[in-house]
């Protein structure tokens, strides 16, 4: 679907780019490239890491080293990342998350590192929808469902995210904030863990990725109530956003992509923007890439850093109204 893609990536601030003489050229690795994901293994972040990684071991000649570092809502793994050798051995794998940790961090006085003074991004892998879900317990088809669920409970009941200012718990505190209601936060080291909770029920509501989460929605072990990124999924078309419920605030555009230590050399960004805007082309990888919902990026280094940066711009205003802790 290119013209689908095409407009995604428009939206994102993101064009893909041809191939250059770049490719031959310039910065070689001396060994292999640390890739650390920031959360537990097994949530499409980590899935996406170890489908480029695999590509670009092919291309770099290099192996290429996915280490999950779980934790903080993302700020444990990415500190590592900000501090590591800005050489172009140890990158970063990160998703959404990473704008709304940054905000909340901020705010507190509690960043350990700056997304715009200490990463030099590189290039968007992938724009992946979440999906917002319920246990089938939960007798909720949308958010306003839920939330007339949640106000008939004795106790608030609990909500799900990938960390301590985490998009996830951003979005369950703008949920509450909007509906008018109350939710217990429980925090999780990655996705994946999060909806083995889901599934047993003991947390009813949260939101993944859609990537990893499409096979227990289609098992009917989940069911979706919201997507919470800037249009619809052509996977789930019948699933309105949070904007058309009512809940503007809690959008937050989808993506997952690389970036590198602050101060790394210009000729180590560029050949790695260009097996990586190599990468996200490669049939292979994009029809995977597209099986899982996901549209593939590849946009230059200059688009990915002004695409995450103005997200960040427009949390933190929300993350002040909030007043949110990353607890």
């Amino acid at each position: 679907m290119p013209g689908r893609r095409a407009l995604l990536l428009a939206a994102a601030g993101g064009t893909l780019v041809a191939p250059t003489a770049l490719r031959a050229q310039g910065w070689t690795p001396s060994g292999p490239i640390r890739v650390v994901v920031p959360f537990a293994a097994g949530g499409t972040t980590d899935i996406l890491a170890r489908l480029f990684g695999q590509r670009l071991t092919e291309t770099l000649g290099v192996s290429i080293l996915v280490e999950n570092r779980g934790g903080g809502g993302g700020s444990i793994g990415a500190d590592l990342v900000a501090k590591a050798n800005p050489d172009g051995q140890v990158l970063l794998f990160h998703n959404s998350t990473f704008s709304a940790t940054t905000a909340v961090l901020e705010f507190n006085n509690r960043a350990p590192h700056s997304i715009e003074r200490d990463f030099a991004p590189i290039s968007l892998g992938a724009l992946v929808p979440t999906v917002m879900m319920v246990h089938p317990s939960v007798p909720a088809t949308n958010l306003a469902e839920f939330i007339a669920w949640a106000k008939a409970q004795p106790s608030p009941p609990f909500y799900g995210s990938t960390g301590p200012g985490s998009a996830g718990h951003l979005t369950g505190e703008v949920l509450q904030a909007d509906g008018n209601f109350r939710m217990e936060h429980v925090p999780f080291r990655g996705a994946s863990l999060l909806v083995q909770e889901m599934l047993t029920g003991r947390i009813p509501f949260g939101g993944d990725q859609l990537s990893s989460s499409l096979q227990h929605i289609r098992a009917g072990s989940l069911r979706p109530v919201a997507i919470r990124s800037t249009s619809r999924s052509r996977l789930l078309p019948e699933v309105p956003t949070v904007r058309e419920q009512g809940f503007p605030n809690a959008e937050i555009l989808g993506w997952n992509g690389f970036f590198a230590p602050a101060r790394t050399p210009e000729p180590v960004l560029a050949r790695l923007q260009t097996e990586i805007a190599a990468a996200a082309r490669h049939p292979p990888l994009a029809a995977r890439i597209d099986e899982l919902g996901a549209d593939p990026g590849g946009n230059s280094s200059a688009e990915f850093r002004e695409m995450v940066h103005a997200q960040v711009a427009a949390l933190r205003p929300i993350v002040r109204q909030l007043r949110l802790a990353p607890e």
